[in-house]
């Protein structure tokens, strides 16, 4: 796992309540639909981001992060690992404060690229699991 605890807590405390979910469907045996419903109930804002651009949980879907018209906190990435990197430079790119790459999605590089631009990153972690840890 990647992201010490100091690193976690400001992204899920500090960094803002507007949360783009890349990989966000209406299919609800997804991971990424049930985490979303958790960051919903801690207050987040999310904002489903899936080449359909589906409704999800009451929240208008966008095709891409560069798509979304309004500011973007962090950028929570439910993509093969293969594919997060570009997600990251995006999140960088549109001016985001921070990334979370899921459990099992790991881009060293990406990390690397994404800290040097001044966003905090964690990789292999799961915000739902960290947010109950908060409390």
């Amino acid at each position: 796992m990647y992201g010490d605890q100091d690193t976690i807590r400001k992204i899920l405390t500090d960094s803002g309540d507007v949360w783009a979910v890349v990989g966000l469907s209406s299919n609800e045996a997804r991971a990424a639909y049930r985490v979303a419903a958790v960051l919903q109930r801690y207050g987040k804002k999310i904002v489903p981001v899936h080449p359909r651009a589906e409704t999800v949980h009451g929240e208008p879907g966008y095709p891409s992060l560069d798509a979304i018209p309004f500011d973007v906190d962090v950028v929570d990435v439910f993509v093969n690992s293969d594919l997060a990197g570009a997600v990251a430079d995006e999140a960088v790119a549109i001016g985001a404060k921070a990334v979370w790459f899921q459990l099992g999605v790991i881009d060293e590089a990406a990390h690397r690229r994404t800290t040097a631009a001044g966003l905090d990153m964690v990789m292999d972690r799961c915000p739902a699991i960290e947010l109950k840890s908060l409390r």
